[in-house]
């Protein structure tokens, strides 16, 4: 990495999500304003308007926009001159330090991966997404849906490149990583989940990785574990879940507040006892995942990001470019055989 990296600006795909340009070329102005970081706006000047930008901002004109219903690869390679393509150039080129985009999650992890490349024994790039617990710091889950397929091996990647994430994103000191399976026993769970645990539990992720054994479903919102390994259809299957279930949960709450006028009596005593509780499930708070794997720092928000998730994706870029995640995560990983992990 060049030793002025920190002083590059955070690339911002201004057309990227479903409130975009609006809400994120606001959010990414607040960044630059709040955070004191320098921001280069990416996307099509004339749909974002006349824009007064600050010292700290600066627009790179892209003029095309890859739709969030559109075929990734394909669009990527289509699409040369669309807004997220040219985030992940930027970066490549040294324009940028970080890029962060709220857009269609496919498009932003093929850019990363055609424009930045993979890092060196790196097999699989994995999309590590914080999950809420309470009164603890969240749970790195990974892969949450860059892969539907993967290997034993992939697999012990995903556990090293977690295992960074968690030192550098939330300062734990020695994470406890865990496997996704439908039981404790090393012998539960599909060939590939117990071949991956013979080799968790063999070192194979070398001895930094504080390997805990299998985990299940009702675990990843616990303080149990620090990062839960999968693959990316599961990971998907599993933060969908959860999103789903946090929704249902927080509209049944408000609706029961509201059923009676005592409840609306005893919801203005209750309510903001439960305010941290609820900025802590709300997405927006953590700005986004992680794009572990590739040569450079990529931040993927929620479709629906406002400003505030925006401002927060972009902290959390500019975090891990001071930390240098990209070169944690290359000195950690490296092939994986049966017989253990070698570099």
């Amino acid at each position: 990495m060049a030793p002025d990296l920190e002083q590059l600006p955070v690339a911002v795909d201004a057309m990227g999500g479903d409130r975009a340009p609006d809400e994120v070329v606001a959010g990414a102005l607040q960044a630059a304003e709040e955070l004191e970081v320098p921001v280069l706006l990416v996307g099509d000047p004339a749909r974002l308007g006349r824009l007064d930008l600050p010292a700290r901002v600066s627009l790179l004109a892209a003029t095309q926009v890859v739709g969030m219903d559109e075929d990734p690869g394909r669009a990527v390679r289509a699409k040369r001159d669309a807004s997220v393509v040219r985030c992940a150039e930027a970066v490549r080129d040294g324009l940028a330090c970080a890029m962060v985009s709220a857009g269609n999650t496919g498009a932003a992890m093929a850019s990363a991966l055609l424009r930045m490349g993979r890092l060196p024994g790196v097999q699989r790039p994995a999309i590590a997404t914080p999950i809420f617990v309470p009164g603890s710091t969240p749970t790195v889950l990974l892969d949450s849906g860059a892969n539907t397929d993967c290997t034993p091996a992939v697999l012990v990647q995903f556990a090293q490149m977690g295992w960074a994430l968690a030192t550098e994103r939330f300062g734990i000191a020695k994470p406890r990583v865990g496997l996704l399976s439908i039981g404790e026993e090393p012998a539960k769970g599909t060939s590939m989940v117990k071949e991956a645990h013979a080799l968790l539990a063999g070192g194979a992720a070398g001895p930094a990785v504080n390997f805990i054994g299998n985990v299940e479903g009702r675990d990843v919102m616990s303080d149990r574990v620090d990062v839960v390994v999968t693959d990316g259809f599961t990971g998907n299957v599993v933060l969908k879940t959860l999103e789903g279930c946090v929704k249902a949960v927080v509209g049944g709450v408000l609706q029961a507040f509201t059923s009676s006028e005592e409840a609306k009596q005893a919801a203005k005593v209750v309510m903001p006892a439960l305010a941290p509780l609820a900025e802590g499930l709300d997405p927006d708070t953590y700005g986004g995942a992680v794009l572990l794997g590739v040569n450079g720092v990529c931040v993927i928000s929620h479709g629906s990001s406002g400003a505030r998730a925006i401002v927060n994706a972009v902290k959390v870029a500019r975090h891990a470019v001071s930390e240098r995640l990209v070169a944690r995560i290359e000195a950690m990983v490296g092939p994986v055989t049966a017989s253990g992990h070698t570099h």
